[in-house]
């Protein structure tokens, strides 16, 4: 992570101008109130500014870190027009890690109720918090043995600081949430086994952890690694010096850098397609290109062998007036490589819907639900990625605060 200047936060800070009305505000999925913010850490009233964004957003300390700022506060900010924007989130990183880092809540109310949590990432920790202050009994199902989900085991460490989210799990405890690790909910404690023992509501926040494979001869091989496996504990695996990353997200992103940082001496992303079709943010590029990862484009994998990877090269070409992706013909050729990362995309695991009645799907194994985040089962709601597929985390935290209003307006009818 970027070592805080309070200098240069100062200086981005007295750069505002102040917008009657903020783009950068009106582009943030949570709606970020980000002049306000900016007034009071120039008037030096922090603490209240930390409190202003934590209740707005308690993973603003995350989100001030690993947001595509690009695409929102900053890409939109007016002062980037003619000159360069102002950099609201370096300042978000600050304000909240040192709120988190201090601050000391309490449970003021009580209820009787009890809500089921299952899965600690994004959407399920904004949950918690949301559901504790409001007085519910919480408690968390995680599956690994420290929360935060994606957080944790999807987004290498050297870009996000585990003391946040360890932070952000003492806050939860000041609020009385109970957390069981290692817990996975479904084939033994089932949904109806909650419902059962007396949960008033259920939330599922599971995530995406089943990689998409590429369907492609070699994809066994022992030399082959998905994505979202690797990084939930790259320093268990022994990639060599050369490595190839097959995919252009930012999960792909993540991946090379991360073997990278582990040691691995000639990493190289392979894309069917150029830099402008990358889902992957300009930042995460950027930041990949400057680490020394190589990048290879307009080549698809067609197998994997234990030398490497055969790829073709592809081209666009113009057809009934739509432009579309043909490979080449006889241009199949062998890039090297000890191994090979395949990061082309997740999806859900099926842990509770296999063993759940009445929870539909759709087509992709996401969990379908109304647009209230009720589930087709009765008391149990979902949120973020296991319903949208791969999204931000700013965009879980949003629809995770609509769920915690549908949850609490059911508990209190019922």
């Amino acid at each position: 992570m970027k070592q805080i200047n309070i200098d240069e936060l100062i200086e981005e800070a007295n750069r505002c101008l102040s917008c009657k009305k903020p783009r950068c505000k009106a582009n943030c999925p949570v709606e970020t109130p980000i002049p306000e913010i900016i007034d009071l850490y120039k008037a030096g009233n922090i603490e209240e500014a930390g409190r202003i964004l934590f209740e707005n957003n308690p993973l603003s300390a995350v989100c001030g870190v690993i947001c595509p700022h690009e695409d929102q506060c900053l890409g939109n900010c007016i002062k980037g027009i003619k000159d360069k924007p102002v950099k609201f989130h370096e300042l978000e990183t600050h304000i909240s890690s040192e709120y988190l880092k201090n601050a000391k809540f309490t449970q003021h109310k009580k209820l009787e109720d009890r809500i089921a949590i299952v899965g600690s990432g994004p959407a399920g920790i904004t949950l918690a918090f949301n559901l504790a202050k409001r007085g519910y009994k919480i408690t968390i199902f995680e599956k690994n043995e420290a929360i935060g989900g994606v957080l944790r085991y999807g987004i290498p460490d050297f870009r996000l600081s585990r003391e946040v989210l360890d932070n952000i799990e003492k806050r939860l405890l000041d609020l009385n949430v109970k957390i069981r690790y290692n817990a996975l909910i479904g084939p033994v404690l089932t949904i109806d086994k909650l419902l059962e023992d007396g949960y008033k509501a259920i939330f599922i926040g599971t995530g995406v952890w089943n990689p998409k494979p590429l369907r492609i001869k070699g994809e066994s091989l022992g030399d082959v690694h998905y994505a979202i496996n690797y990084l939930k504990s790259p320093k268990s695996f022994r990639l060599g010096d050369k490595v190839i990353i097959i995919g252009a997200g930012n999960v792909a992103m993540d991946a090379a850098r991360t073997a990278k940082y582990y040691g691995a001496k000639e990493v190289t992303v392979v894309y069917r397609k150029d830099f402008e079709h990358m889902t992957a943010t300009n930042a995460e590029i950027q930041d990949a290109k400057e680490e020394g990862v190589k990048f290879e484009l307009f080549k698809s994998p067609v197998e994997i062998v234990d030398e490497g990877v055969v790829f073709i090269d592809t081209k666009f070409v113009e057809e009934d007036g739509k432009t579309k992706m043909v490979n080449v013909e006889n241009s199949e050729k062998l890039m090297e490589a000890d191994s090979v990362i395949i990061a082309v995309s997740q999806s859900p695991k099926n842990n509770i819907v296999s063993n759940t009645e009445n929870i539909e799907t759709n087509r992709h194994g996401l969990i379908i639900i109304d647009d209230i985040g009720h589930t087709t089962k009765q008391g149990v709601f979902a949120s973020g990625d296991v319903v949208t597929g791969a999204r931000t985390v700013v965009e879980a935290v949003a629809h995770g605060k609509k769920v915690a209003d549908s949850i609490d307006e059911y508990c209190r009818q019922k």
